[in-house]
């Protein structure tokens, strides 16, 4: 980001929060932020920065899935123009032995605010943005900070929870395993190190890029695509045409292969490690009914017709030999510290891309789901950027959202969310928004306990 498209950020911030009905007192200049950094008593380090002309309100930063470093933003990018505009940062590493830290991030996280505030004192406002993992690390605190937090914002967030998760990939990875190379075997749950794990993903990597050089193995790999709720968008501008069947497997076996089987693989052995085991299971997968409902499920059909293959026969063949069971004890860990209960204390609004290899937006829609469930249905709103890739948001896509944020907690009304509105505010913020009326599809593989 240039200086000069910073240096007009803390100006254009004023007009495009006038735009959601706020005030712009307040609004900040750039100027030399002051750095705090620490260490919590269980071990969690923290850092935070907070400019000169600070705004009064605090942005709680939770970070993904990865290395336990502390971070208070999402990007370089992003956090500068933040504290060009005035907002002061804060977040933490977590703390633990397994990078899926979700059992400790909400409880750092609001431990760095407190080391914050005793450094600059109370803000006038504390709003929770988390990406990804981190995502769901802001959604629980959306439900536990009413006496902290004002509001939350959870962009490309893992909002379904780490049990939907493990089932719904691991439907994928199996159907993989067992339609595309039954004679090898792949492990696919329990791994007892990190290396067997990262060998496994290395495995079923190397089986998909083969399976792509014949019909069958693209249709199958389209099965498995489905039960993952892979998108069928990884490249270009737009996505494959509706009927497009195999320019949209292409894009999948492309993103499986690139990185997707070689990132959930192992990721599954830190989960595993965080809640004492395996929580997902196949065993009494009806796999015919899980693939009826995916969005995905005319592709398949039309991939294994132009393979000459018997869709059905294969649904048999995996629904037969379906036998993970999972681990109580690790179910049970994974539903206390890691399950968002869509009981909202704050607004929260979530942003997610329409085309997310790691966390697929139809978790939006089992979020959604579980919020109106729980009574909370007014505090929550969701936007969609038409975009291919994980978190792939530019800047002012995710700033135009804060202030439509700022703007529910200033008045106590949403305020206009249309697609409309919230890409001119990106426009204002320096570059073109790409949100669009978009309506996620239900969540294949979910809520089976």
């Amino acid at each position: 980001m240039s200086s000069r498209w910073l240096r007009r950020i803390g100006a254009i911030v004023a007009t495009t929060l006038t735009a959601f009905g706020l005030t712009t007192a307040g609004t900040a200049h750039a100027a030399t932020p002051t750095h705090y950094t620490g260490v919590l008593p269980d071990g969690a380090s923290w850092v935070a920065d907070v400019p000169a002309s600070w705004n009064g309100t605090v942005i709680l930063y939770s970070h993904g899935f990865g290395p336990l470093v502390a971070q208070n933003a999402p990007d370089q990018a992003t956090g500068q123009a933040l504290l060009t505009a005035g907002y002061a940062l804060v977040g933490s590493s977590y703390s633990g032995t397994s990078l899926w830290a979700l059992a400790s991030a909400p409880r750092d996280q609001f431990a760095s605010l407190d080391e914050l505030v005793r450094r600059i004192g109370e803000p006038r406002r504390t709003i929770a943005w988390g990406t990804s993992m981190g995502g769901l690390v802001s959604a629980l605190e959306a439900e536990s900070g009413a006496r902290r937090l004002d509001g939350a914002l959870t962009t490309c967030g893992l909002v379904a929870g780490a049990l939907n998760l493990n089932n719904y990939q691991l439907d994928g990875e199996y159907a993989l395993s067992r339609l595309l190379a039954p004679a090898q075997p792949v492990k696919l749950v329990r791994y007892a190190s990190a290396d067997e794990a990262s060998a496994a993903g290395a495995a079923l990597t190397r089986i998909v890029t083969d399976a792509q050089g014949t019909a069958a193995g693209r249709a199958r790999i389209a099965l498995g695509a489905a039960l993952m709720n892979m998108p069928p968008w990884l490249t270009g501008d737009a996505p494959p045409g509706p009927a497009d069947y195999a320019g949209q497997e292409q894009q999948q076996q492309q993103a499986l292969s690139r990185f997707v089987l070689g990132f959930i693989v192992p990721g599954r052995y830190q989960i595993e490690l965080a809640a004492g085991g395996n929580s997902a299971f196949t065993a009494g997968v009806d796999y015919r009914a899980l693939l009826s409902g995916s969005p995905l499920a005319r592709q398949v059909r039309a991939l294994y017709r132009a393979a000459g293959l018997d869709l059905n026969a294969d649904l048999t063949e995996l629904t037969r030999h379906a036998d993970i069971t999972p681990d109580p004890q690790a179910v049970g860990t994974l539903a206390r510290t890691s399950t968002a209960t869509g009981r909202l204390r704050v607004p929260e609004l979530t942003v997610h891309t329409t085309a997310d290899h790691l966390v697929p937006v139809e978790q939006e829609n089992w979020y959604a789901h579980r919020v109106r469930a729980a009574g909370r249905e007014p505090l929550l709103r969701q936007a969609y950027v038409d975009a291919a890739g994980h978190c792939a948001f530019r800047p002012p896509e995710t700033l135009a959202a804060l202030h439509a944020l700022e703007a529910r907690i200033e008045t106590g009304h949403w305020p206009d969310l249309r697609p409309e509105r919230l890409n001119a505010a990106a426009a204002a913020l320096g570059a073109p928004g790409r949100y669009l009326r978009y309506t996620p599809a239900p969540l294949t593989g979910a809520d089976r306990r």
